[in-house]
């Protein structure tokens, strides 16, 4: 199709638009796959006993997912979405393989890398890929339909692999289901998705956004937007990288049966997904700073009472309000980095963004992981939820009216 023919909008694209939500539903699978037994899967089949070298995974799921982030940005433009997106589903293909025959847990190390860099290029093509197509009246709409996909699937396959674990045990059969899930993606990325670079190339014509003249610096801290929500997706994603590691332990701990660990570790995940079906309108019609000043505020009180929790119900309204929080703001951050990027630069700067929001998991597991060690569970959860509160704060001090 060339350029010519070529028209923005939610509804004039919404068939590519709509099998690129699925496509990024098969992304969110992949880590949903892990997310509820992975832990438990490095105490019963490894017998690790360290916070540190449990969360190792998600420190290298971490460092490389940012990195991928970083250059689907920087290759957007040169290489094509979809290029990217089919060699990040060609990275996903052997991981459910090594996590079944893994003989060591390096070799799930080394399979949480290969899933880092295939969330990296999928989810970062998915994300570009829907900003060219919609243009700016529906973006927050559609970031929250692309985050809603991936994340209620990462909800409903953790509660799906919790179960499977519970009931024939954390290997080989959870994993069964990424076999299923990276062919999928695979396949319809190969043959149904097409490159979206000509839109970005139209709605450049049309932008008055200024270039920024550093993009890399601009976007980490001196464009006082776009750093601030920077810094604030680094934070929430260290707390996702806390609750994704020490939160299966805390109730393993506290004698929760698999199926119950599941269903609260799927809970976050799935309220943080459908209630961006919402929050993403409301971000194209209500105050950006507003939405991600209380989202991050939710959060951080919410964690602040899981030391002193120990019923299901109250995991469970834990769960709900972080997830409630965590919509809030994560359609909001690509919104705000959309807007405050020239069509030309936005593949990047969503890059560069995603690259600091997702190092957090990193720093989160490596933070929460020596501080649990050292002081307790309890410290280091206090600990991320004052992080949180921190950066609400940042939010409402630093960020000019959006």
């Amino acid at each position: 199709m060339k350029a010519t023919n070529q028209q923005l909008g939610l509804k004039q694209n919404w068939k590519q638009f709509t099998l690129l939500v699925l496509v990024n539903a098969f992304v969110g699978g992949m880590v949903g796959m892990e997310r509820s037994i992975l832990p438990q899967f490095g105490l019963e089949i490894f017998g690790l006993e360290s916070n540190k070298a449990i969360l190792s995974f998600i420190v290298a799921f971490g460092i490389s997912k940012a990195l991928a982030n970083y250059f689907t940005g920087k290759w957007a433009n040169t290489i094509g979405r979809k290029n990217l997106l089919i060699i990040g589903w060609l990275f996903a293909l052997p991981v459910p393989f090594m996590l079944i025959w893994a003989p060591s847990w390096d070799w799930v190390i080394i399979a949480n890398i290969l899933l880092g860099i295939n969330q990296g290029l999928a989810w970062s093509s998915t994300v570009v890929m829907k900003i060219d197509l919609v243009g700016e009246k529906d973006r927050g709409f559609a970031m929250g339909l692309n985050e809603f996909a991936g994340y209620l699937s990462v909800g409903i396959f953790a509660y799906l692999s919790g179960w499977l674990a519970d009931a024939y045990g954390v290997t080989p059969y959870p994993f069964y289901l990424g076999i299923g899930l990276s062919g999928l993606g695979l396949i319809f990325s190969i043959f149904f998705i097409r490159d979206t670079r000509g839109f970005a190339t139209l709605e450049g014509k049309n932008s008055d956004t200024p270039l920024l003249s550093n993009i890399f610096r601009d976007t980490t801290f001196r464009q006082k937007n776009l750093s601030s929500v920077t810094q604030a997706g680094v934070v929430n994603n260290l707390n996702d990288g806390m609750l994704w590691g020490l939160l299966p332990i805390i109730l393993a701990k506290q004698l929760f049966s698999t199926a119950d660990i599941g269903f609260i570790t799927a809970l976050y995940p799935a309220v943080w997904g459908i209630g961006q079906l919402f929050t993403g309108k409301m971000a194209d019609h209500f105050s950006k700073k507003k939405m991600l000043f209380y989202g991050m505020l939710m959060q951080g009180l919410a964690i602040v009472f899981i030391p002193f929790s120990s019923q299901l119900l109250h995991f469970s309204i834990i769960a709900f309000m972080i997830g409630a929080g965590t919509a809030l703001v994560y359609p909001t951050f690509l919104t705000v980095v959309a807007n405050n990027t020239h069509p030309k630069q936005r593949a990047e700067s969503v890059g560069i963004f995603r690259l600091w929001r997702d190092l957090g998991y990193a720093i989160g597991a490596i933070l929460t992981g020596i501080v649990a060690d050292w002081l307790g569970l309890d410290i280091a959860i206090l600990m991320v939820a004052l992080l949180t509160i921190t950066s609400a704060l940042i939010i409402k001090l630093r960020m000019t009216r959006q």
